[in-house]
């Protein structure tokens, strides 16, 4: 028996609105009818990396997560700059040992990582 990763699931007050600002960053599309209990966007042929869905939860977001996602690009100025646009804001950039990546909230206050690539 195998097992495959087909999704990730994230914790949200609002999953709808969590939801649109994830689909942006990665040009993928919300599922339909997003509510701010739960909202998802598929991974489809055209599109890389699992499905993402978005659950409200009644707790803040306290501490760092113990799972974050990594997206890369090779223009990574230009990028970093759009996800500012999108409503991420910069945590700490790292440059050194051959890798450069910058570390960002989402709105909600969830890292993940811009890796130059």
């Amino acid at each position: 028996m195998s097992n495959s990763v087909i999704g990730l699931s994230i914790d949200c007050a609002d999953a709808a609105t969590l939801a649109r600002f994830w689909a942006d960053v990665l040009d993928r599309k919300v599922s339909p009818q997003p509510i701010a209990q739960f909202a998802a966007i598929a991974a489809g042929e055209a599109t890389q990396g699992p499905a993402l869905a978005f659950h409200q939860v009644p707790e803040a977001k306290t501490v760092k997560n113990r799972l974050h996602l990594d997206l890369i690009s090779s223009d990574f100025a230009a990028e970093a700059d759009r996800l500012l646009s999108l409503g991420a804001t910069r945590v700490t950039d790292v440059d050194g040992g051959g890798a450069r990546w910058t570390t960002f909230r989402d709105p909600e206050g969830n890292e993940f990582d811009l890796v130059a690539g």
